[in-house]
């Protein structure tokens, strides 16, 4: 019977992959990723002035990140539009195996990438709260995902491990740096390659993966149909993704209550 898996081996594995996120989550923010404003101007260069400054001013009220728009947005619509717009791509990609169907289900594939996609979305959401420590947001997906309440100071980690921690955060973001040596910024397909990469990184604990917040039993149930398995598992994905809001939300008021004693 295998041992069971130990707080510092989950510290272990979630502080390279927290740290990995930091990159992709700034892409997702600061860089405009999804073409919005870029497309917009390109666009507008072909039209007349009126027009064209018309054209701007619509890519600049869209609620996505760097618009004006979205720095008069609250945190909790911030929140909504992680889980219900970036949520909905991290969730087709996961939900990609399962066209395979059962057999797909019984390969560790889906859950590494869904708990990717889930710890991802977490550590964005993490950042609207002003949650910006590793160790901070560490023991947020412990808690969450894995249902673990880890000590802020494990959570922090040590001198002796930073070394091998580096290294596997380089290996993590190898793809985002290759994307901004090259085209000069992080493109939507390096973030999806880093997702698969932030996935396989959570293979050493592939059994806490089980535990992490998932869809109902009817999804699951489709989920083991040939092709309309990916249909299932989407569905599943994105109910998941809406119960690591509401888990991460007890924890941010868990935090400022026991900020405030």
């Amino acid at each position: 019977m295998a041992e069971p898996i130990s707080d510092k081996q989950v510290v272990g594995v979630l502080r390279p992959f927290v740290r990995a996120t930091g990159p992709v989550v700034d892409a997702l923010r600061e860089a405009d990723p999804f073409g919005f404003i870029a497309g917009e101007r390109e666009q507008a260069a072909k039209v007349e002035p009126k027009l064209r400054q018309k054209l701007l001013d619509v890519a600049k009220s869209m609620k996505v990140p760097g618009t004006r728009a979205w720095a008069a947005m609250n945190v909790e619509q911030r929140t909504n539009w992680w889980i219900n717009r970036v949520g909905r791509v991290t969730s087709l990609i996961t939900a990609v195996p399962g066209l395979g169907g059962a057999l797909a289900d019984r390969l560790p594939v889906q859950d590494t990438l869904g708990a990717a996609s889930q710890g991802l979305l977490l550590c964005a959401i993490a950042g609207e709260h002003g949650i910006t420590g590793t160790g901070d947001r560490v023991r947020l997906l412990a808690w969450v995902l894995f249902e673990r309440e880890v000590s802020p100071e494990l959570a922090e980690g040590t001198a002796a491990d930073r070394a091998a921690e580096d290294a596997e955060t380089e290996k993590l973001t190898e793809e985002l740096d290759e994307s901004s040596r090259k085209h000069g910024k992080v493109t939507f397909k390096a973030v999806a390659r880093t997702l698969w990469r932030l996935g396989r990184s959570l293979l050493a604990v592939t059994d806490e993966l089980e535990k992490r917040p998932s869809g109902r039993f009817y999804h699951q149930a489709i989920g083991m149909l040939p092709v309309l398995g990916m249909v299932g598992d989407y569905l599943g994905e994105r109910s998941g993704l809406k119960r690591v809001a509401k888990r991460a939300g007890k924890w941010f008021a868990s935090e400022v209550s026991n900020a405030r004693t």
